[in-house]
């Protein structure tokens, strides 16, 4: 604008608004649209359905909307640290004068640097067997005392105890606190972590210097600790690096009492959860898992006594009835051994009754005996005459007269040896023939040849 009386111009003054607008209309018709490619950082969906994120690279970063009509048609789920491709609309959000660009279009480009990072030392521990499930541990049901590790400005500490507070009272948080975010907080995690292990011992006399403080100065003693908490609260991929750490995973990995790992929130995922004996989805669930509520405990507690005092109860009852019973057995022996008398009385009677009826068996035994034995006797007879009768008629069958009867003779020699062949005669030789009816004397006049 130039003035006409003093002949000179003034500076063009801009509404925020209106300089916002003209920006926007600026890039709009300069850029627009645009293709940018960028690792994916603070990835959040809203309730309303929108999501909302940055692009970054090793030189900038740029604020990214996602509204609902476009992120239905995503065919994956983002993740920080994931290199992607988008094509939007450069703007600016007037409300705070941010740059900002409206995504329409989102793919993968491949993987992020810190993402590649990620994936490449999660497969070299898992190879390792850090992630084993055979090496994770139950947590215990009471611990005496719980370890708490992280920061002390951080909205996790808080959340942390006032969970433990409520459900717990009464069980020791030792607190060692360490950087969660930065590059020195991975160094500060682990010498957390080896601290509040010098504290697993039941037999640990002093507490060590939680603070890293150099100090001499010695702390009455504390519980031992069973179990210890690792959190954070939720943030993009970068501000949760530190629990990607190698040395801060295998000292995780070498506690001698189990680890919960609760960092982020539920869709956030680091190395330290892998490696621990038990992920949380949450800081607060992470507090939840190692206090069960001290009302639960109390109402058992509350169970168990009216089981003791009934069991207590009984077992009296029993040795009540026990000693009435001795009572009775020892004030009155003689009805004992009345009972006794009597018991003596009925075996005796017993045995009487068995002997009778045994004698009765062996009588009636003999009986049946002598009657039958005549019987027997007759048969027996019987069958020796017969087996004599058939003894005899085998012998007259041998009988030599009935052969001579049938006109055959015996011939003998002098000496009364049987001829039975001719070769044993010689003339002359005096031989005796015995016929049916007697006997006749011969001499061999012509023995053979």
């Amino acid at each position: 604008m130039v003035d006409a009386k003093f002949g000179r111009s003034e500076p063009l003054v801009w509404q925020v608004g209106a300089l916002c607008r003209a920006v926007a209309d600026a890039l709009q018709a300069r850029f627009n649209p645009v293709t940018v490619r960028g690792e994916v950082s603070g990835y959040s969906r809203a309730a309303s359905g929108h999501c909302y994120f940055s692009l970054k690279d090793s030189t900038g970063q740029l604020r990214c909307a996602m509204f609902k009509r476009a992120a239905t048609g995503l065919a994956f789920s983002p993740r920080d640290g994931e290199l992607v491709e988008v094509v939007g609309r450069l703007g600016v959000y007037e409300p705070r004068g941010d740059l900002q660009l409206i995504v329409e279009i989102m793919s993968r480009a491949g993987q992020g640097n810190l993402f590649e990072q990620f994936l490449q030392l999660k497969a070299k521990l898992e190879a390792e067997g850090l992630f084993d499930a055979a090496r994770k541990r139950a947590l215990p049901v009471m611990p005496r005392a719980i370890g708490l590790v992280t920061s002390l400005g951080a909205a996790a500490l808080h959340d942390v105890v006032t969970a433990l507070q409520r459900r717990v009272p009464h069980i020791p948080v030792v607190l060692a606190p360490a950087s969660v975010q930065g590059a020195n907080a991975p160094a500060e995690l682990s010498q957390s972590l080896s601290n509040l292990y010098l504290l697993t011992q039941s037999d640990q006399g002093l507490e060590p210097d939680l603070t890293h403080h150099r100090s001499t100065k010695t702390r009455p003693k504390l519980p031992a600790v069973d179990v210890i908490l690792l959190v954070r609260g939720g943030g993009a991929m970068e501000d949760l690096w530190a629990f990607n750490d190698e040395q801060l995973a295998r000292m995780v990995a070498s506690s001698p009492v189990p680890v919960v790992c609760g960092v982020g929130h539920e869709t956030d995922f680091t190395i330290a959860d892998f490696v621990a004996d038990l992920r949380a989805p949450t800081p607060t669930a992470a507090a939840e898992l190692v206090a069960q509520p001290r009302d639960a405990w109390l109402g058992a507690l509350d169970i168990m006594q009216r089981r003791l005092q009934e069991a207590v109860l009984r077992h009296l009852d029993r040795q009540s009835q026990r000693l009435d019973s001795a009572a009775t057995r020892l004030g009155r022996p003689s009805a004992r051994l009345a009972s006794q008398r009597l018991r003596l009385a009925s075996c005796a009677q017993s045995l009487q009754s068995a002997a009778r009826y045994g004698l009765q068996q062996k009588d009636q035994q003999l009986d049946r005996w002598a009657a039958l034995l005549p019987s027997s006797l007759q048969r027996g007879m019987q069958k020796e005459a017969q087996r004599l009768d058939r003894a005899a008629l085998r012998l007259s069958l041998l009988d030599p007269h009935l052969v001579l009867e049938r006109g055959y003779a015996w011939l003998s020699d002098a000496q009364g040896q049987t001829i039975a062949r001719v070769g044993q005669t010689h003339a002359g030789q005096a031989l005796t023939a015995t016929l049916v009816d007697g006997t006749v004397d011969l001499t061999v006049a012509n023995p053979p040849d």
